[in-house]
């Protein structure tokens, strides 16, 4: 079982940027794609992003795609989800989550089965 541990938000302002960071630990982190995703008061949660842990293939939601970054450190079991420009509109508490390799679509929040706790981004404007 993979254990995920978020740090990283906060409240800013809007255009301003926030890099989060999910630590993993546990057996076999080469069989996950690790993600980010977010769940805003009143809604479903939603897909952000996510990347492979070998080969660091990223995928983004159009809508982030050019604002926020993702990545990960081998060496560190650590990703990081770089979130530039923020708007109002990106307030949430953002989950870092791992989802099997092959397991349902990457961008579908129900197929991940291992989540961190989360943490809160608010942005004003």
């Amino acid at each position: 079982q993979v254990r995920l541990v978020e740090s990283g938000g906060g409240s800013v302002l809007a255009g301003d940027s926030l890099r989060l960071s999910c630590t993993a630990s546990g057996p076999a982190l080469s069989s996950y794609v690790l993600g980010w995703l977010r769940q805003a008061p009143g809604k479903e949660r939603e897909f952000v992003a996510a990347i492979s842990w070998t080969e660091g293939s990223p995928w983004y939601t159009d809508a982030m795609k050019g604002r926020f970054t993702i990545a990960r450190d081998i060496a560190k079991n650590t990703v990081f989800l770089q979130m530039n420009r923020l708007e109002p509109e990106d307030t949430a508490v953002y989950y870092c989550a791992a989802k099997r390799v092959g397991v349902g679509r990457i961008q579908t929040p129900v197929n991940y089965d291992q989540w961190g706790q989360g943490t809160q981004v608010t942005v004003s404007s």
